[in-house]
């Protein structure tokens, strides 16, 4: 028996429960997983209270994309690993079909990376949702290049800091966004070029004066809502802006055509680079040989034991982070 994170109804974080199950052996192109470490993403929050975009499999849900450990066992058809591998997991599954919320866990093979030497699980567990996501925007449809700006909103979680070293890794200029001054100097410590308080300063007028007048050559936003307006019109003609959550819940303000004349918009999620094997390959050696340098480096937030579930995901849900937030699991 194992210990596993479980829920049987969507709500807040009460509803999650750690239990007792079988996990049974890896089917054909499966690994099962010793779980040392867990990181906690939004996107686990949303599936728990039902606002995802699909809808977890009752009773006893699980859920989880991103953990680190240990290849225990392989199942038919896997080559490449074996027992013993320090492994992580990127999100190239549904959490209605695997999840890794637990001690162990089997996941498909092909959501499976390799951990580099000297990488501890807490740290290879902060990596994967974030850099994966970033390393997409910025490197593969961003296309960044040494000297361009990059307009990063709410640039203290653990994607936009990931968007934060992974443009100062490439050369470029990151520009942060948080929503007052309170966290502007762990910012410019994570690595900000400079750092812009949306309730206190004008978006559009900052960036100009940092870029000389003429705007960001891309900007990366998870907030949508009313602000997308003034983000589209921070980037340059010609540059582009993409979107990949909605942390604000207010419908985007309707048209926005006039804000985007002239830039490159693209709506950006995870699974086109996790689900792309070649992609996925170029975002796994970038993101190892940032690890193993050390110019990238998750920041994080805060660990909680995998008993204490609940309690971790009342803290990812106040917003008071900076960084990552990781279940420890002992065994």
């Amino acid at each position: 028996m194992t210990k596993k994170v479980v829920f049987d109804e969507l709500g807040g974080p009460e509803v999650l429960r750690v239990e007792d199950v079988a996990v049974g052996e890896p089917g054909k192109g499966e690994l099962r997983i010793r779980v040392d470490a867990i990181g906690l993403n939004r996107a686990e929050a949303l599936f728990r209270a039902g606002r995802y975009f699909y809808q977890p499999s009752f009773p006893s849900a699980g859920l989880g994309y991103e953990a680190a450990g240990m290849v225990e066992a392989v199942g038919e058809g896997v080559d490449g690993f074996a027992p013993g591998d320090l492994v992580g997991s990127v999100p190239a599954f549904l959490m209605n079909e695997y999840g890794t919320y637990g001690q162990q866990a089997i996941l498909p093979a092909s959501a499976i990376v390799r951990r580099p030497d000297g990488i501890d699980a807490v740290t290879g567990a902060s990596t994967w949702m974030a850099y994966t996501t970033a390393y997409g925007m910025l490197v593969e449809i961003g296309r960044i290049r040494s000297g361009d700006t990059v307009l990063i909103t709410a640039a203290s979680s653990s994607v936009g800091l990931a968007a934060i070293q992974i443009a100062r890794h490439l050369g470029a200029i990151p520009i942060a966004t948080t929503r007052t001054g309170a966290k502007k100097e762990r910012l410019l410590q994570a690595g900000a070029a400079h750092v812009i308080a949306t309730e206190e300063d004008d978006v559009v007028e900052q960036v100009h004066a940092l870029t000389g007048g003429s705007g960001t050559a891309l900007a990366v936003d998870s907030v949508a809502g009313e602000a997308i307006h003034k983000v589209a019109t921070a980037v340059v003609p010609g540059g582009t802006l993409i979107m990949y959550g909605a942390l604000d819940p207010v419908p985007i303000p309707m048209p926005i055509a006039a804000d985007l004349r002239g830039r490159a918009v693209h709506w950006y999620s995870f699974f086109e680079l996790t689900m792309d094997r070649p992609q996925l390959r170029r975002a796994e050696h970038f993101i190892n040989a940032g690890l193993r340098a050390g110019t990238l480096s998750p920041m994080i937030d805060r660990t909680f034991d995998l008993d204490d579930v609940v309690q971790a995901h009342r803290h990812l849900e106040s917003n008071a982070q900076i960084g990552k937030i990781v279940l420890t699991v002992r065994h």
